[in-house]
């Protein structure tokens, strides 16, 4: 029988398919044009050619726990923007690197002086939301090649999941991006377009610190046609000494040679993050929204492996 529900699914197909039209249109004049008056830009056909790589370092989190050998979940902070990270928000499970995002009425412990003692103030765990973070540094680097991670991205709004890479030399206010750059291979503050079917991520570069002397470039917004919050997708970067090449399900997305391009070794990082600042979720009227506050369950970034290749 023919319900509002089916009716309420044609309707919004219809809306999807009329917006990338609106898209395609829009780029024959500008291919910036679309994201310029709040779209995302849609991939090329153009795929990677994987024959010019040989993987290198690869985690494909099999087994019941993180592997430390290539993973820390410990870094220099404990409150990150609107939540705080901790290490207990972080599993492997069913083949999947698993960060959750959950809501703590009471504070969990800070296990982070074990190893840092007095070297650093950390600011105290409260109620909030708690997220995750892991990273290859002093543990793993790369310089140049191709990295791409598969997965499934949280669907909550207010907070984002992201794969990035970066190194000390990001924090030197030299201008040039050439000793270090945040590199974010992809980030995910774009659920509250999922409503309306368009599904897309982001892509930044950071370098120069992040306060007076930061230097920052938006790459783009670009369309997701699988839905990342239900179905894996990949997303990767190929860096050589020339670009930043970002890639979305194998696909070239976009290229940029922002700072002159990193020539480094960079550690890799997956984490969750939640808009607001000093601990406490607030909305983001640039993209995230507001956090969920009653959501039902956690919020998951489910990773099913993350692969490094260095040029044969």
């Amino acid at each position: 029988m023919y319900n509002v529900n089916t009716k309420q699914k044609e309707m919004k197909q219809m809306l999807k398919s009329i917006l990338k039209v609106l898209i395609v249109v829009l780029s024959l004049f500008s291919l910036a044009l679309p994201e310029q008056v709040g779209l995302a830009r849609k991939v090329s056909d153009k795929e990677i050619d994987m024959e010019r790589f040989e993987l290198v370092w690869n985690d494909e989190f099999e087994g019941d726990r993180l592997d430390k050998s290539k993973w820390g979940t410990s870094w220099w902070i404990t409150e990150r923007k609107g939540g705080f990270w901790h290490e207990d928000l972080v599993s492997v499970r069913e083949g999947n690197l698993v960060i959750s995002a959950e809501y703590k009425a009471e504070p969990l412990e800070n296990r982070y002086l074990d190893k840092w003692g007095d070297s650093i103030s950390f600011e105290p765990y409260k109620a909030g939301w708690y997220s995750g973070m892991i990273s290859t540094r002093g543990k793993y680097e790369q310089k140049y090649g191709y990295m791409e991670v598969r997965c499934i991205l949280p669907a909550s709004s207010g907070m984002w999941a992201a794969f990035w890479m970066m190194n000390t030399d990001v924090y030197n206010v030299n201008q040039s991006g050439e000793d270090g750059t945040e590199i974010d291979v992809f980030e995910s503050p774009c659920y509250d377009k999922h409503r309306l079917g368009l599904d897309m991520v982001s892509l930044n570069i950071h370098y120069d610190g992040y306060e007076e002397g930061h230097k920052y470039q938006h790459v783009g917004k670009y369309f997701i046609e699988n839905n990342p919050y239900e179905e894996y997708n990949t997303y990767g970067v190929e860096w050589n000494e020339n670009e930043y090449i970002f890639y979305i399900n194998g696909k070239e997305a976009a290229r940029s040679t922002f700072g002159g391009v990193s020539k480094n070794p960079e550690y890799l990082l997956l984490s969750v993050e939640i808009h607001g600042n000093n601990g406490v979720a607030s909305e983001d009227p640039k993209g995230t929204g507001k956090m969920k506050y009653s959501a039902g369950g956690p919020n998951e970034f489910k990773v099913d492996y993350v692969r490094c290749y260095q040029y044969k």
